[in-house]
């Protein structure tokens, strides 16, 4: 079966709705460890791509040259709400690089964060690019492009020397041929990456594992200043009640974690070098949290503290317009071993 229930939606007494998806726990090797639904289910990385798109940044001297420090290469790797610690931090690798916010190519909206949104309205501003959730990517290419002194304007197209680098190295992390990986064009303007699930979650094992992860030294401490850059600073991966800074914060150094849209989420267990991609099939984000939890549960990652923290997540309740609770969401997968 492709997918299979992974979570419920309830009214009442009744399951009203249903996501369904599949998941895939992967180790270092490459083995299949865990898994529900089909592990070969082919989606685009989407947002959970950018810890891995980062590892040029890094791999290439082009974030050690210009001085990123660590709260800059989160950044990088996070889809974040627009608040002003956000797009303070965009702007401050623009300046570093030695370029203006007009560079960005990402688009415009307004900050994903409602107060900044409604901060900016009330000063009569309209937001810019750095509001955009994936300005930080984008000004993580644009380092590259500014290092490597290729152009500056073209940088998201896919036949760009950026983008054919970081296709290269999604490939590499993920064991495949660039060939082999479908490309389609993301929220934000760049190419994204068609992976199988099992694939993604060895993408992650491999970045987050501590040791015996098969990459060159180059790359393990371009990784490792990733690992510590979300965990450090997990705010600039996504920001003020955001369930992607909330796990990283939560979970003490012990995982990476970054959803992507479309409800796709993968995790990286450091110590266990256990990587794990998942993938709600109707697209639907609201399942992810309890799912995402579930599943480390049952791979007993959390502590019964870690649990209790983020036990708002795990089982969420659902209220009407009156603040009445009426239901909730609520993980049912069940994963084979």
């Amino acid at each position: 079966m492709e997918t299979v229930k992974l979570a419920e939606v309830t009214r009442g007494s009744l399951v009203e709705s249903i996501h369904r998806g599949a998941v895939a726990v992967v180790d270092t090797k490459g083995k299949l460890l865990a898994s529900a639904g089909n592990p070969q289910y082919l989606t685009y990385f989407r947002s959970a791509a950018k810890p891995i798109q980062a590892i040029p940044v890094l791999e290439s001297g082009a974030a050690q040259y210009f001085g990123l420090d660590l709260q800059e290469l989160a950044i990088l790797t996070g889809s974040h709400n627009g608040e002003v610690q956000h797009t303070d931090t965009v702007l401050a690798i623009l300046r570093k690089i030695g370029l203006g916010e007009e560079y960005l190519q990402c688009g415009v909206h307004e900050p994903l964060h409602k107060p900044s949104r409604d901060a900016l309205l009330s000063k009569g501003l309209k937001p810019t690019s750095l509001h955009n959730t994936c300005s930080g990517k984008h000004a993580g290419m644009l380092t590259l492009a500014k290092y490597r002194g290729v152009s500056l304007e073209n940088y998201f197209r896919p036949e760009h020397p950026v983008q054919q680098e970081m296709l290269r190295t999604v490939a590499e992390m993920a064991g495949v041929t660039p060939e082999q990986i479908p490309v389609g064009i993301d929220g934000c303007g760049v190419p994204v990456f068609g992976l199988p699930l099992e694939k993604m979650a060895y993408a992650y094992a491999r970045i987050s594992a501590s040791e015996d992860n098969g990459l060159t030294e180059t790359r393990k401490e371009a990784c490792h200043l990733i690992k510590k850059a979300m965990t450090t600073h997990p705010f600039m991966v996504g920001g003020t009640n955001r369930f992607d800074t909330e796990l990283l914060a939560v979970a003490g150094g012990k995982l990476i974690a970054k959803f992507g849209a479309e409800a796709v989420y993968c995790v990286g267990i450091a110590e266990k070098g256990w990587g794990i991609a998942i993938k709600v099939e109707d697209g639907n984000l609201r399942a992810l949290p309890p799912v995402v939890l579930a599943v480390l549960e049952q791979l007993e990652v959390l502590t019964s503290e870690e649990k209790e923290i983020l036990s708002d997540y795990r089982q969420r309740r659902l209220t009407n317009h009156r603040g009445d609770i009426i239901g909730e969401i609520r993980a049912v997968v069940s994963l084979e071993h």
